[in-house]
């Protein structure tokens, strides 16, 4: 058993929850429990109930122990965001009046080496949050040179992705990728570092991470479960760390809020459309402030957007 570091704070926790606004009597969900900290500053914020979703069974575990601070305030449920809808239904909760996500990886699982998720460790290429499904390596060794190229590419944004699928082909044919390590080096031979203290397989690592996940589709799903639980008047906040899922925030929000989907800010559109189903509480993003920035360096590419929900009906559109 690894020795376990101290839960991290949760990046932006003042502004998410100056966004959600808990209020007395309210329900909220924390869709991304993590360690809790967005749920505790909630149930310390106001006397309300908080539902704590996690696809990961240490994370559940946690908010287990932790719920006994708040005398059956907060209640822990194992599975994906994306299935927030039928979690809550079985819990008897069909409508909520807050909904806080962070997307991606969790510090805590970046620490533990056996999770697999950090190049800077030596584990298992594993990279699964629930700890079922595919692993990192049975896609690093098992896909084509052409797919793992375009998974780079499309999902780490990486302009090296073909070099990079072209090493790992050549290498796996020696042995099969065990470690994290081991995929890391074979990057990094191909990669030159920015300078900008960023190791060259970061974007491969996320790519990876990304695919194993599915967290792109589990976002999408995510958004539209938000928009069809959330109460009129009720609050949704977000953050994320990179553009491929903060593209996505965006664009979901602002077709939203807008009452008719964009296409492409080029194309004209009609202003006949479904109602606008939330109003932005900030055009833009959030980003930390320097005091955090300087106590919690993940903080440095977190992008926050938030909105409220309006009394429209939701859209029965994809987001």
């Amino acid at each position: 058993m690894t020795d376990r570091k101290p839960p991290h704070i949760s990046v932006l926790l003042r502004e998410v929850i100056d966004i959600l606004a808990p209020k007395d009597g309210g329900v909220y969900v924390d869709g991304t429990f993590g360690a809790g900290g967005y749920s505790r500053a909630i149930l310390e914020a106001a006397d309300c109930q908080v539902y704590g979703i996690d696809r990961d069974p240490f994370a559940i575990d946690m908010g287990r122990k932790m719920a006994g601070e708040f005398a059956g305030r907060l209640v822990m449920v194992e599975g994906c965001y994306a299935d927030m809808e039928a979690l809550l239904a079985e819990q008897d909760i069909y409508a909520v009046d807050g909904i806080a996500l962070d997307i991606g990886v969790s510090s805590m699982q970046i620490d533990e080496a056996e999770r697999g998720f950090s190049f800077m460790r030596e584990g298992p290429l594993d990279m699964r949050m629930s700890g079922t499904g595919r692993t990192a390596a049975e896609i690093v060794n098992e896909e084509s040179e052409a797919e793992l190229a375009r998974i780079i590419f499309v999902y780490g944004e990486e302009q090296r992705s073909r070099a990079i699928a072209r090493a790992v082909a050549e290498r796996r044919e020696l042995a099969p990728f065990k470690s994290t390590v081991e995929l890391a080096e074979v990057v990094a031979s191909v990669v030159r570092p920015t300078g900008k203290g960023i190791h060259p397989a970061t974007r491969t690592f996320q790519a990876l991470r990304i695919v194993v996940n599915d967290e792109l589709g589990q976002l999408v799903q995510g958004l539209a479960a938000s928009e069809r639980l959330l109460t009129p008047g009720g609050r949704l906040a977000v953050v994320s760390f990179h553009s491929l899922e903060d593209r996505r925030v965006k664009n979901f929000l602002s077709a939203r809020s807008e009452g008719r989907a964009r296409p492409s800010r080029h194309v004209p559109v009609s202003d006949e459309g479904p109602a606008p189903t939330f109003k932005l509480i900030k055009r833009g993003s959030i980003k930390a402030r320097a005091d955090e920035l300087a106590v919690n360096p993940r903080s440095r590419s977190a992008r926050l957007r938030g909105a409220i929900r309006t009394e429209a009906p939701a859209w029965t559109e994809a987001a």
